[in-house]
């Protein structure tokens, strides 16, 4: 009871610091909110699931927030309908400069849904940084990174 107690309070902790962050602290805050709950539900462990997805949603968020934005969505969607597994596909945000290298793996299908794993790498503001994520596709057709 205590533990669960603890990471709701962290939770509502994170979700208030969220509210006045730039786009990289409010890419990290989700990010962490997102992986910890979803490390939780997921893990016989629930606080040691929380802890490890927490920290996988914070790097995440936080490449995603910094400066990811519509044109980076269309960017990665396009890898991850179009580019063969295990081959990278580039691009460089004309606006932020920010550069990304995604490297997608053969989809597969997990409740109902195609996801595909992708290691994303990005260098942004001269800062590198290597992620590996998991993205489903909508319905829409659209692809979504989800960890």
């Amino acid at each position: 009871m205590k533990r669960m107690f603890a990471i709701i309070l962290v939770v509502f902790l994170l979700a208030g610091t969220v509210s006045c962050a730039d786009k990289a602290q409010s890419g990290a805050g989700m990010g962490a909110l997102a992986g910890g709950l979803v490390g939780s539900l997921v893990s016989g462990n629930k606080l040691t699931g929380a802890l490890i997805g927490a920290g996988i949603g914070l790097a995440l968020g936080y490449i995603i927030g910094n400066e990811w934005d519509k044109y980076d969505q269309q960017q990665m969607n396009r890898t991850l309908e179009h580019t063969p597994s295990g081959q990278s596909a580039s691009w460089v945000n004309p606006d932020s400069g920010a550069r990304y290298q995604a490297t997608p793996q053969p989809a597969y299908t997990q409740d109902g849904k195609v996801y595909r794993d992708v290691q994303l790498h990005g260098v942004v503001d001269g800062k590198e940084e290597t992620v590996n994520a998991k993205a489903y596709r909508n319905p829409d057709g659209t692809w979504q990174l989800v960890q």
